[in-house]
């Protein structure tokens, strides 16, 4: 019998596996094999692990810059991850946006001290030191008090000395000088004392029927001619405003009025309105205001 040699054309894919098993059609792809399918993976991978790469270098630009965004509404400032250094182009973006858009110090800023005030001074009431606090403070607001009175009470330094009308003035008159200057006034209008002083003569005088003169304390004389009532007498002490007589029209007058003369310290008579002034009581022509 012979012996026939089997070789790979005698051999077919049916005699293999059958004729149960049936073949798809030669038009359709056939099925990738795992080989393949394990290099197709490998190159997704390396793709996604660029992008990731890529991804991670410029995400830290993009969080310094989002501040400096047009439009955008958020006030508080963007606080990073910190990321690894890196480099190239995106390091140089990265370094000019952090210096446009510098973080602020979170650390509080240092609290100055209150400069000390200096210690008040220690009152000295009625010129005496080294008093303690507990009778330095009553003596002095008793001072305060007493200043107060003083101011309230004193007398003034000059008054007017009658409420009539200035009539006459000092200087020239009907071809005469006229040494003094006269009010006009009711017959027994109240006389003030246009200053403080002592008394020196009340009583008859000539021309002047009778009159009042008083040394002030400033060494000038005030002398009240053509007085009707006399209220004080010789030595006694009266003070600015004080009623020493009242209106007149005795001795050389042509009504009751009043004729206030003012002497110096040397006894020479000096305008009236204008020492009166140099008082702080301003004169004119009219009644007291």
């Amino acid at each position: 019998m012979a012996h026939h040699r089997l070789g790979p054309s005698s051999i077919t894919v049916m005699s293999l596996i059958g004729d149960e098993v049936q073949v798809r059609p030669r038009r359709h792809r056939a099925e990738a094999t795992a080989a393949e399918k394990v290099r197709a993976a490998a190159g997704a991978a390396v793709a996604a692990g660029a992008l990731i790469g890529t991804a991670s270098q410029i995400a830290p630009a993009i969080a310094y810059a989002a501040p400096l965004l047009p439009g955008n509404g958020n006030d508080e400032a963007v606080k990073a991850e910190p990321v690894a250094p890196v480099s190239g182009a995106v390091a140089t973006v990265a370094e000019r946006m952090a210096q446009a858009a510098p973080i602020a110090d979170p650390r509080p800023a240092p609290v100055q001290a209150a400069p000390i005030a200096a210690p008040a001074p220690v009152a000295a009431p009625f010129g005496l030191q080294n008093l303690p606090p507990e009778v330095a403070a009553p003596l002095t607001q008793a001072e305060q008090t007493l200043e107060q009175l003083h101011q309230q009470f004193a007398p003034a330094a000059a008054v007017r000395p009658v409420a009539g009308v200035v009539s006459s003035t000092y200087g020239s008159r009907w071809g005469a000088m006229h040494y003094g200057i006269d009010f006009a006034d009711t017959l027994g209008a109240p006389i003030k004392s246009v200053a403080s002083g002592t008394v020196i003569e009340a009583g008859p005088a000539s021309g002047f029927g009778m009159w009042v003169r008083v040394l002030h304390d400033d060494g000038t004389t005030g002398v009240y001619g053509h007085v009707n009532d006399i209220y004080v007498s010789e030595g006694q002490r009266v003070n600015a405003g004080d009623v020493i007589a009242t209106v007149g029209n005795r001795g050389q007058s042509t009504g009751p009025h009043l004729h206030l003369e003012i002497w110096d310290q040397g006894g020479n008579k000096i305008d009236p309105m204008t020492w009166m002034v140099s008082k702080g009581v301003p004169l004119e022509w009219g009644p007291s205001h």
